[in-house]
This record gives structure tokens, C-alpha cells and sequence, in this order.
């Protein structure tokens, strides 16, 4: 069921319930499931009280408590809907839920934040990578479905169906709606990480068609990450995370201009959100070495700081950056993080020392990212001929327009 809350926000009750709609939706659902075991009615019964809000409040006024308004007639709707249900007193309960809480009947805000039950409930591991992320996106955030597919490059109705899927498969298997403890709850932390920032580097891998990234969507996961850092104080690598993404979506309006894309060393810096900047460099300050995929994302972050802090692209400490490629290949032994380093090698050492590092990789576990740096280092080193053969592969292999013209451009540039 859509909401009609996000229809026009023209009027102040209108562009009060947007606001609602966006800041508590996550929280509200949470709360839902929590108090009527039932993710499938819970969800339905927000939409619908938040369309009956649309339709209300622009003639009766806006209520003294918006979300405790919301809240009320989305429960009621649930309790409703399960009375009419012949046999909801003889069911099980669908979900889990913690009866250590009272609902309160005047005050909303004196209820649990149950939202990282609700996100780590999204990620459970019995669920696919790509399905915990979008129901992620979609419950706690409430990001449309035709975004969510924008995202992972499928078709709105693939998405809507994956997400279906996935709800059906939590309600079926009665996965619970808590949090783990201890050593548990730190593997499911590593987990959400992993999955949230699959859902952020999905909007800025280019993918097939004219639209290099999708840096709206990304901005999703980015949120998503704040408020998960906000309900897990101290979580390593949950504030690893949140700076890791601050730092690299603080550049995104940088990234093209006029349709073209632009690489980092000749990004005009002033378009950075330096705000973001400041926000991400704070927290990068306050971590410390640790370990596993806290460590892994801390060293991401030691990356993200150097470019960051750089005032102009020649500033940049590429050894710095290099030495932290070199730990995270050694704690992840990624081919991916292999490429990048070669890149950092490259420019703290020379072409040719790039160009080492990337003799031992192969092409089917980094497509045409390979060719691309291979060619770029060889046009450096001089060796014009096989800068040309490495930007033919290139082009062979990618599918973004944005991203095609580009290297097309370089490879006549080398022709000349």
C-alpha cells in the first residue's frame, strides 16, 4: 500500500506529515511490530494511517502529537484487522517480541527505539545480501521500491517482488524481532555493515544506460548508517562505517558535471559537501585499531581521510593512503583492494611499481576496472601500445554510457 503522504507537501500540515513521514517512519514501524508480533499488518496499517493523515489533517488541523496520532491509528488498524482474523486468537505468534515495556498512553516518545531490532531484523543472515539491504531501505527508511531498483539495476517489478519474498520468508520462519547479545550482536553488526555499504556502493557502481551514479539512493544508506550509529553507541564498526560514507558521498556532486564524468584528481573541490567533510573527519579521529571488519572498514576510512584532507589533488599523501591499502590487503586479501593499491603505489612510487602489483590479477574478478588502470599506468610508463590495447578491452567491457565516453576520449587522446 503506498502512502499518500508522499503526495504534495504544499500546504503546513502537508509538509509537516513529509517531515513526519521521513523522520519516524522507521521508528514507527518498529514500534508497530514490536507491540503486535505482525511485520506483514504493521507495515500495512502505517501506510494507511499515515493516508488518512493526508486526507484529515489539511481540514481538521494537524493533532498536538503528530507521532503519537500516527502510532495510535496504525495500532488500532492492526488490532482491527486481526479481530476480523476467525482464527488470530489461536494463532502463534508470527514474531518474537520483548514484553518488558508498558505502552504509555499520553506520551509517544517515552516508548523504545526499536530500530535496530527492526534493521537487524532485515539483516538477518537467512535472508540474501541483496534482499537485506532493500528491505532495509524500504522498511525502515521507507525508500520507494522504483528507487530500491534503480539501486541494484533490476526492474521495479523484480524489486517489488524480492522485497514481498523477504517478508513473507521472516513472517514464515518466525525470525525474532531482538537483538542479539555479546559476540552474536557483533557478528550481526559486521553483517548490517557489510550490507549497508553494498546498498551505498551500488548507487555509485556505474551500470548499464546514461546514469553514472545514483547518489540519491546512496544518500539512503548513508542515513540508514547514521541512525544505526545512533541506537549502537561505541559499536566500532558501525561509526567505521558511518564515516567511511560521510567522507566518500561528501564528493558526490563532484563526480560529473555536464553529463561527464570527472575523475577524483581533477574534481573542483569546492563542490564538496564540506560540512559532510567535517562530520566524517571527526569521527575517523575517535577510531582506533581494532579488528575483523571493524578493522577492515578503519582502514577504509584512513583512505577516505587522506583525499579528504588534501586541499588540492597534488597534496594528496599517496603513501599514507598506499600503506593502508597494503594492511587491508593483508587483512582481506581483496583483488579489488590489490587495483586500488596499485593506483596509490603508482602515484607515491612511479608508474612502474603500479604496474607490478597488478600482475597477479585477473580479469574475471575485476572486469574492465583492471583494463582501466592497467592503461592508465601504461600511458604513464610510456608504453603508449599497450596503454591502447588495455583501453580497447576497457571499452569492450563497459557498459555505462557516462563512463564509456570517457574512456573513449582517453583512448583517442592516446591515439594522437
Amino acid at each position: 500500500m503506498t502512502s499518500r503522504s508522499d503526495r504534495s507537501s504544499s500546504s503546513p500540515e502537508g509538509a509537516l506529515l513529509a517531515q513526519v513521514h521521513r523522520a519516524e517512519w522507521g521508528r514507527l514501524l518498529a514500534l508497530l511490530v514490536a507491540r503486535t508480533r505482525r511485520l506483514d499488518r504493521a507495515e500495512d496499517a502505517l501506510s494507511e494511517a499515515f493516508a488518512r493523515a493526508a486526507e484529515r489533517w489539511p481540514t481538521e488541523g494537524a493533532p498536538d502529537d503528530p507521532v503519537a496520532w500516527l502510532y495510535r491509528t496504525a495500532q488500532r488498524q492492526v488490532i482491527g484487522w486481526l479481530r476480523s482474523e476467525a482464527v488470530a486468537a489461536r494463532k502463534a505468534p508470527l514474531l518474537a517480541v520483548r514484553a518488558d515495556w508498558v505502552m504509555p498512553e499520553d506520551r509517544l516518545d517515552q516508548l523504545p527505539d526499536e530500530r535496530l531490532h527492526l534493521i537487524l531484523l532485515c539483516c538477518h543472515p537467512a535472508l540474501s545480501a541483496p534482499s537485506q539491504c532493500a528491505l532495509a531501505l524500504r522498511l525502515v527508511l521507507r525508500t520507494p521500491t522504483e528507487a530500491i531498483a534503480r539501486l541494484f539495476l533490476v526492474e521495479r517489478t523484480a524489486m517489488a517482488a524480492r522485497i514481498t519474498r523477504a517478508k513473507k520468508k521472516i513472517v514464515a520462519a518466525g525470525i525474532p524481532l531482538s537483538a542479539p547479545v555479546g559476540e552474536e550482536l557483533r557478528a550481526r553488526l559486521d553483517e548490517v555493515c557489510r550490507t549497508l555499504y553494498l546498498g551505498f556502493t551500488a548507487g555509485y557502481a556505474p551500470g548499464p544506460g546514461p546514469l553514472l551514479l545514483r547518489a540519491d539512493v546512496a544518500g539512503e544508506a548513508v542515513r540508514l548508517a547514521e541512525i544505526l550509529r545512533g541506537l549502537t553507541s561505541g559499536a566500532p564498526q558501525v561509526d567505521a562505517l558511518s564515516a567511511l560514507l560521510l567522507l566518500q558521498h561528501s564528493r558526490r556532486d563532484a563526480r560529473v558535471v555536464d553529463g561527464r564524468l570527472v575523475l577524483l584528481a581533477d574534481q573542483d573541490r569546492q563542490r564538496w559537501h564540506h560540512d559532510e567533510v567535517r562530520r566524517g573527519l571527526a569521527l575517523a579521529a575517535t577510531l582506533r585499531p581494532t579488528r575483523g571488519h571493524a578493522e577492515a572498514l578503519r582502514l577504509q576510512v584512513l583512505v577516505a581521510a587522506e583525499h579528504a584532507k588534501a586541499p588540492a589533488a597534488a597534496a594528496t599523501d599517496w603513501a599514507a593512503i598506499a600503506r593502508a591499502y597494503a594492511a587491508l590487503e593483508a587483512l582481506t586479501g581483496s583483488p579489488v583492494v590489490r587495483l586500488n593499491r596499485a593506483v596509490a603505489v603508482a602515484e607515491a612510487e612511479g608508474a612502474a611499481a603500479g604496474l607490478e602489483l597488478l600482475d597477479a590479477l585477473e580479469e574475471s574478478s575485476l572486469g574492465h576496472r583492471l583494463h582501466v588502470v592497467r592503461a592508465e599506468l601504461a600511458r604513464r610508463a610510456g608504453d603508449l601500445a599497450g596503454a591502447r590495447l588495455a583501453y580497447r578491452a576497457a571499452i569492450a567491457g563497459c557498459t555505462n554510457e557516462v563512463e564509456r565516453l570517457h574512456l573513449s576520449e582517453r583512448f583517442a587522446s592516446v591515439g594522437a
